[in-house]
């Protein structure tokens, strides 16, 4: 399974669209087998969910999504984690032990991305 992580750096980024870098991690039996680091090719409404998911990501970790992204994994079937924060490779390895939750805070105005996870 592949789960995505919006980052900055090693960390988990505070709003979906506007991260620099996804990173990708592949895991097997409830274990982390692999990890890729792909940088945003850039935050176009409807774009990066079906990135992502071409990739082959079942699940996203985010500090903060708005809304339209979140409908299009779902639609994609990828699970959506949004509320996390610290560093990403922790947050994947709580989610695989089951106790990373979503927080379901969603971000509504792109223009208050900034205030998106407080």
């Amino acid at each position: 399974m592949i789960i995505a992580v919006a980052s900055e750096g090693t960390n988990v980024t505070q709003h979906f669209g506007h991260c620099p870098v996804f990173l990708l991690f592949t895991t097997k039996d409830g274990k982390i087998t692999n990890q890729e680091t792909i940088p945003n090719p850039g935050h176009k409404p409807g774009f990066l969910p079906n990135f992502l998911a071409d990739k082959g990501a079942k699940v996203i970790i985010s500090g903060g999504m708005g809304g339209g992204a979140v409908d299009i994994f779902n639609e994609r079937d990828v699970e959506v984690i949004v509320g996390a924060s610290g560093d990403a490779k922790t947050a994947v390895e709580a989610y695989l032990r089951g106790e990373l939750k979503t927080t379901g805070s969603v971000c509504h105005e792109h223009e208050h991305a900034d205030e998106c996870g407080a």
